[in-house]
């Protein structure tokens, strides 16, 4: 019997009897909104303990002789497909022109909708580029005399000029999308009407000054996206009125490996950016375009999810819950006192 008052003696939850409890309707409501409580919390903390969250770390960038995809997505509400071009080079002097295979244009009208739904690529090396030769082959000779050489170009060459200005005068636009896979090493790819020939471009705007590269970026990245991933670019818009000029973007790529909890490795790439506009002049010989100037940081950021433990989440539960249960009893107590003390202001009260 000594033995079992001793633990007896060491209960730190005693047990009153039944009769010296008394149940109130203030008791009851405390419990309810206690239990309400007790609930949200627990599915909140079961919620953060089933998300994940991510460790980032850096290491220097050991990649080599990878490419690096390019996801374009722009409008040009101002330029026509026929004249508008894509073109790439990088600091190995590598010049990419030809882009058919993974870039594609769509014509939209005045209103933004597609016309047709012909795809064209072919997007720096053009037919219509080398229109204004003559007397290079034996065809040319032999059907030169049928053609009309207004302003020195030939048939074509003047066709496509007459296209393009009708097109110009229709507010119709262009619609680039599609993937550029090129060296991993510094470089630039940009827009413009570079592909024309000069005499023709100048025929078809009357100066660089009238070329509008107002465009929109729907889509500008540098691999595929993960969870959290923000591309600076998106969604920009950039419209000219009464002016032109080139724009710059300088976009500084930072590559990265997102790991998964399953374990699974995304490698792709993120970036930031500084844009810089370059207004025309008449006495300028350039012609306006849209330059992405791009260089790598010899820096490559992994990013890793991690969920949490059990036993952090037991800790957090057990916090919560009994901390909202010993708030909620101390709360019944002072309603009970309070609602004695009013309704019997002359009676001593019994601590509950």
């Amino acid at each position: 019997m000594g033995v079992k008052q001793a633990i007896k003696s060491i209960d730190a939850f005693p047990r009153a009897e039944e009769h010296l409890l008394q149940k109130t309707q203030s008791g009851a409501i405390v419990s309810i909104v206690g239990l309400l409580i007790m609930a949200t919390l627990f599915l909140h903390e079961l919620r953060y303990y089933l998300t994940t969250y991510t460790v980032h770390q850096m290491s220097v960038d050991l990649k080599r002789g990878e490419t690096l995809p390019i996801h374009i997505n722009m409008t040009f509400p101002s330029l026509p497909c026929d004249v508008l071009s894509v073109d790439a080079i990088d600091m190995s002097g590598k010049h990419e022109v030809d882009l058919d295979t993974n870039i594609w244009k769509l014509r939209l009208n005045s209103d933004g909708y597609i016309i047709g739904t012909e795809y064209l690529s072919d997007l720096v090396e053009k037919e219509e580029h080398t229109a204004h030769k003559h007397g290079d082959d034996k065809d040319h000779h032999e059907e030169s005399d049928q053609k009309t050489h207004l302003h020195g170009f030939d048939q074509d060459a003047e066709n496509m000029i007459k296209r393009v200005k009708q097109a110009l005068a229709s507010g119709e636009g262009c619609r680039v999308y599609g993937v550029l896979d090129v060296q991993r090493v510094a470089g630039n790819f940009h827009m413009s009407v570079h592909g024309l020939n000069i005499f023709v471009a100048q025929m078809i705007f009357e100066g660089a000054t009238h070329v509008n590269v107002s465009h929109i970026i729907h889509d500008l990245s540098f691999g595929p996206k993960y969870p959290g991933l923000h591309n600076p670019l998106d969604g920009t818009v950039r419209i000219l009125h009464g002016a032109s000029g080139t724009f710059k973007y300088y976009i500084k790529i930072v590559p990265t490996e997102y790991k998964y909890i399953s374990r699974e490795v995304l490698p792709t790439n993120q970036f930031s950016v500084t844009e810089y506009f370059s207004p025309m002049n008449e006495y300028d010989r350039t012609w306006p375009a849209v330059y992405f100037l791009y260089d790598l940081s010899p820096i490559t950021v992994t990013i890793k999810e991690e969920r949490r433990s059990f036993l952090h989440f037991i800790t957090r539960l057990c916090a919560v819950l009994g901390g909202t249960f010993a708030l909620t009893g101390m709360l019944d107590r002072w309603m009970y006192r309070l609602l004695e003390m009013l309704t019997k202001p002359n009676t001593r009260s019994v601590i509950r």
